[in-house]
This record gives structure tokens, sequence and C-alpha cells, in this order.
């Protein structure tokens, strides 16, 4: 199920990042040698001491020393290998921001040659006129009314609001004092459902 729908999968690893992988796990592997022989020789050069060989236990001693030196330069070669792997990470982060930017860049100077400041400039102009000219025509129908037809207009208005408002009878009964409890919901009877035509 590797290939859904034949499609091929990019690795995101690249061969740069390969190449350095692989060098530190070579390194690695040359640490667990040296690991191995310093216990190794440790363990020899105990051996010789109680043999009273002290000479030979100085001298695997000493190679042992420089092997441990080995193992610190080893340590600082993987250090620096790692620290380059997230340089370059870095890098191909930054390369893709740059890339985003040169694109914003071209967009936003391909919107400037279709609208110059000259051509903003212009629609603004052009919607002032016609937000002045729509003013004018609400005004000239704003005064088209007679006298005849606000003195019409004001008498409608005084009949509106002189005319009594029906309200509806109030009752003459007493209210009782105690309302009476509600019945349980599972005694009240079922609504029939209506067949849907």
């Amino acid at each position: 199920m590797g290939n859904l729908f034949g499609r091929k999968r990019r690795s995101r690893v690249t061969e740069q990042d390969k190449a350095v992988l692989q060098q530190r796990d070579k390194l690695r592997q040359y640490q667990k040698r040296i690991s191995l022989n310093l216990e190794r020789e440790r363990a020899l050069a105990k051996q010789l001491l109680t043999e009273g060989k002290k000479e030979k236990a100085l001298l695997l001693l000493k190679k042992k020393r420089y092997q441990e030196q080995l193992l610190d330069k080893t340590e600082n070669q993987i250090s620096n290998l790692e620290r380059m792997v997230q340089d370059i990470e870095f890098t191909q982060i930054e390369m893709k921001v740059i890339e985003g930017l040169k694109i914003g860049n071209e967009c936003l100077n391909k919107m400037h040659q279709v609208m110059s400041i000259e051509e903003v400039e212009r629609i603004i102009g052009e919607t002032q006129d016609a937000v002045e000219y729509q003013r004018q025509i609400d005004e000239i129908l704003a005064g088209s009314l007679t006298e005849e037809d606000e003195d019409a207009i004001l008498e409608e208005l005084n009949t509106i609001t002189q005319e009594q408002v029906e309200l509806p009878e109030v009752p003459s009964e007493p209210l009782p004092e105690k309302i009476p409890e509600a019945s349980p919901v599972k005694n009240r009877p079922k609504p029939e459902l209506v067949a849907a035509s």
C-alpha cells in the first residue's frame, strides 16, 4: 500500500542530508569500536600489572590515552556534523521564505501595473462625483412635495394619533387564589399523529 493511487511519495531527505547522515553513522561506529578497545586495553593493562609487566602496562595505557583523545575528537566531529545538518535545514527554510517574498513582490508589481495611483485617484474622484450627484437628486425629490401635500400628511398624522386604540375586555370574575397542580405528563392524552399528505 506504499503508493496510493499510483502517486510516488517524495522523500524529504535530500542527497546532502544522506551524505551527512552517512558520515555521522560512520563516526558513531568508529566511536563504538574505540570504546570497546578502551575497555579491553584497560582490562589487559590490569592483567599485565598483576603479572608484573609494568612497562607493557604503561605502554598500553599510553595507547589507551591516545584513543581517548581520538574519541573526544570523534565526538566533536559528530557534533559539527549535527550542527551542519541544522544549518542546512535552516538555510533551506530561509530560501523558501526568500522565494515566497520574491513571488509576493512579483504579484504586487503586477497589481501596481494594472492599477496606478492616477487610476485610483480617478476612481475616487468619480465616486465622489456620483455621491454628490445622488445627493442633489435626493434634495430635488425631497423638495418636490407641495404645501398641500405637506398639510395632508400632517392631517393624516393627527388622525392616526387621535384614534382610540381598542383594548381587550377585562374579565369580571375574581382570580382563583391557588392554582391547581398540573397533572403529570404520562396522564396527558397523546396527540394523534397526522399522516402527511
